[in-house]
């Protein structure tokens, strides 16, 4: 059964407590993605990978408290994200810069993934419901942790390769075009703007990831239109963050990955990539994952066993494992061909 959010808030509270206390305290034509150019660090390019963003990057900022029930991040756990696969590439690990504690507090960890569940390119966490009774209202905005990172680092570095993908929260949250469609074209205003300041304050290899089409996700196809608006408004922030990044002169200072036509082909094409189901269930039973969210589901919260490989989706709008591994071979392969591997 569903566990209700009253219920969830006890057990994440109850059993993190005894935790503590037993530990002491763009685009590609491509219908399928290519396999990963190489399994270690490409042969004299070692980069400190450095993210920003939102629950597609997030590196399990929550896992303290999603830890308990076999979760920790926003996939079929326990799975990696996309992100640590590319990280390993480059010959770095990663780790969340900040962690929640059952109070519902996030402390600084010193890790160079900033990205966090829930978070957009500029509103404030209390503006939203995302996963409230579990986080709380915690979670940085893109801004916020960009301003976070130059607080405790001064400035980014030469020897780092610099992710920022945000927006997909911005859309979700926008409402009908008529009126969303401002929302998001500031979201995606702001962001550029905030990749200049990236920029400006040192960085030097900087890669920008669109917003994949929401509205094929499992919670775009249920959604009253099918999808549309969240297409829509999807193509209008990656239309609109392309066009101020070359307004701004910095286009051609950051290398750009089109998640939002790699999804399309993938889900057009799930079969040939090994899938057995596209967009239109999800791996993470939900009635027997908490609150429904790819952050609590575990191997026992698999549809079938092996959910995490067969599944495209974790959830109604998070990547599962084997999605993960997919988008982070295309990755490699986009950055490779700027020169930066092999």
């Amino acid at each position: 059964m569903v566990v209700d959010m009253v219920s969830l808030r006890a057990v994440l509270t109850g059993t993190t407590l005894i935790a503590l206390t037993a530990c002491g305290g763009g685009g590609s034509n491509s219908s399928s993605p290519p396999p990963s150019a190489a399994s270690g660090p490409p042969s004299g390019i070692e980069l400190q990978v450095v993210s920003f963003g939102d629950s597609l990057s997030d590196e399990g900022t929550y896992a303290p408290i999603a830890a308990p029930f076999g979760g920790g991040k926003f996939t079929t756990n326990p799975g990696k994200i996309w992100l640590d696969d590319v990280a390993a590439y480059y010959g770095s690990g990663q780790s969340p810069a900040y962690t929640i504690d059952y109070t519902q507090k996030l402390s600084y960890q010193g890790g160079m993934a900033y990205a966090e569940g829930g978070a957009t390119v500029n509103t404030p966490a209390n503006q939203s419901s995302f996963l409230y009774d579990v986080i709380g209202d915690v979670e940085m905005p893109v801004t916020q942790q960009v301003s976070s990172y130059l607080s405790h680092h001064g400035s980014f570095s030469p020897g780092e390769l610099v992710f920022v993908w945000a927006g997909s929260n911005d859309v979700l949250r926008a409402g009908p075009i008529a009126t969303g469609g401002p929302i998001v074209e500031q979201a995606a205003t702001i962001l550029a703007q905030t990749i200049a300041k990236i920029i400006a304050n040192g960085a030097v290899h900087v890669v920008v990831i669109g917003v994949p089409n929401v509205g094929i996700s499992p919670k775009g196809r249920t959604s009253s239109d099918g999808g549309a608006t969240y297409t829509q408004e999807s193509q209008l922030f990656n239309s609109t963050l392309n066009q101020e990044l070359q307004t701004l002169g910095i286009a051609g200072d950051v290398i750009q990955i089109d998640s939002y036509t790699w999804l399309t082909n993938l889900v057009a094409n799930y079969k040939a990539n090994g899938f057995t189901v596209s967009n239109t269930a999800q791996a993470c039973d939900p009635n027997k994952t908490p609150d429904d969210t790819a952050l609590l589901c575990s191997t026992a919260t698999y549809i079938i066993s092996n959910a995490d490989d067969v599944y495209m989706f974790a959830d109604d709008l998070h990547l599962s494992t084997h999605t993960n591994r997919l988008f982070a071979s295309y990755v490699e392969q986009q950055i490779a061909a700027t020169g930066l591997g092999h």
